[in-house]
């Protein structure tokens, strides 16, 4: 079977279009609209008027781009600054009423599921149990586990995006080592008991994903990205610290000339950085696999594994997505 995805993130709006073959989700079409929802956000984190017109159009494109490739309507989620956003329901609504696709919210918690499920199945049993980091613009997922699914999940407001916008103020390029170990500080603070818990539990192997630690494995010298994802990739905790120390002696616009940086995400990349070497530092981890699967992925496979009932499940349970009184609602379920 044909299916197709769209994923709301805080930088883009993703489509998966994918043939589920022997169970796996493996590529047929990917395209992305560039809407940067994380930078037209008030101090409340509401999102702007303009911003969500946009997402309606860039919806109902990768709806119609997915039924031009033969896929049923997509499995349609959103990530954190749609989760977070106080009018959250009106973009929610917007988008249903402008596309005819529902979009849900899923909590963090799940988020990591799933991206440990993603993980799980690209790096194999032969990982044993692993513990599982994934940067996003708005929130860090940690998760740990020894089979299919994790035994142990948190969801921390840590995304690089959040913090670059509460920590390293506008204006100030490069940002102040004050500003810095400030930020650092917070992290160290918010991630104390969850590091913790996955030094109890003294994971074999663990395992990065996300757009971020896949740039910053490629400045500290991974193989860029048209190799293809069967080349090995890993990132140590020392030379993220030299990461670090790069990134924050230049302006936004200087990082982005740096290999592996975009420039959508060169701002945040400090964040991201300090973020992702504080949580190995303290987890005691020295070396993370970075894994091209992850969430999307994991959403999929969950949809083949447990069939269209577990989507519908998720959908009923994201309250936040329901529709209005009275108000029309479609859901395209893909043919079994």
């Amino acid at each position: 079977m044909r299916l197709s995805l769209v994923d709301v993130g805080s930088n883009t709006v993703r489509l998966v279009v994918t043939d589920a073959q022997d169970g796996v989700p493996l590529p047929v079409h990917t395209a992305k609209w560039k809407l940067r929802l994380s930078e037209h956000v008030d101090a409340q984190g509401r999102i702007s008027e303009d911003c969500v017109g946009r997402l309606v159009e860039a919806v109902a494109a990768a709806a119609s781009t997915a039924q031009q490739w033969g896929a049923a309507g997509p499995l349609a989620f959103a990530t954190a600054v749609v989760r977070n956003a106080p009018n959250r329901l009106e973009v929610l609504r917007a988008v249903r009423t402008g596309t005819g696709v529902q979009i849900c919210t899923l909590p963090g918690e799940v988020e990591a599921e799933l991206t440990f499920l993603g993980a799980r199945r690209w790096i194999g049993w032969q990982a044993g149990p692993f513990a599982l980091f994934d940067i996003g613009g708005g929130s860090l997922e940690v998760a740990f586990g020894r089979g299919r699914l994790p035994d142990f999940v948190a969801s921390l407001p840590l995304g690089a995006n959040r913090l670059t916008r509460e920590f390293l103020a506008a204006g100030e390029e490069p940002p102040s080592t004050r500003s810095v170990k400030a930020m650092r500080r917070h992290v160290r603070h918010q991630l104390r008991d969850v590091a913790g818990r996955i030094r109890w539990e003294g994971p074999r192997t663990a395992v990065a994903t996300s757009r971020t630690f896949q740039q910053l494995a490629r400045l500290a010298g991974a193989a860029p990205g048209r190799e293809g994802p069967f080349v090995p990739r890993e990132l140590a905790s020392c030379d993220l610290r030299r990461c670090i120390d790069i990134l924050a002696e230049l302006p936004a616009a200087e990082r982005a000339k740096l290999p592996g940086i975009s420039a959508p995400r060169a701002a945040q990349s400090l964040a991201g950085a300090v973020v992702g070497h504080t949580v190995m530092k303290l987890t005691g981890i020295r070396t993370v696999t970075v894994c091209p699967w992850a969430i999307r992925e994991g959403v999929l496979l969950r949809y083949i594994e447990d069939g269209a009932a577990w989507w519908s499940a998720v959908v009923q349970r994201s309250d936040d997505a329901r529709p209005a009184a009275g108000a029309p609602l479609r859901i395209a379920t893909p043919p079994a």
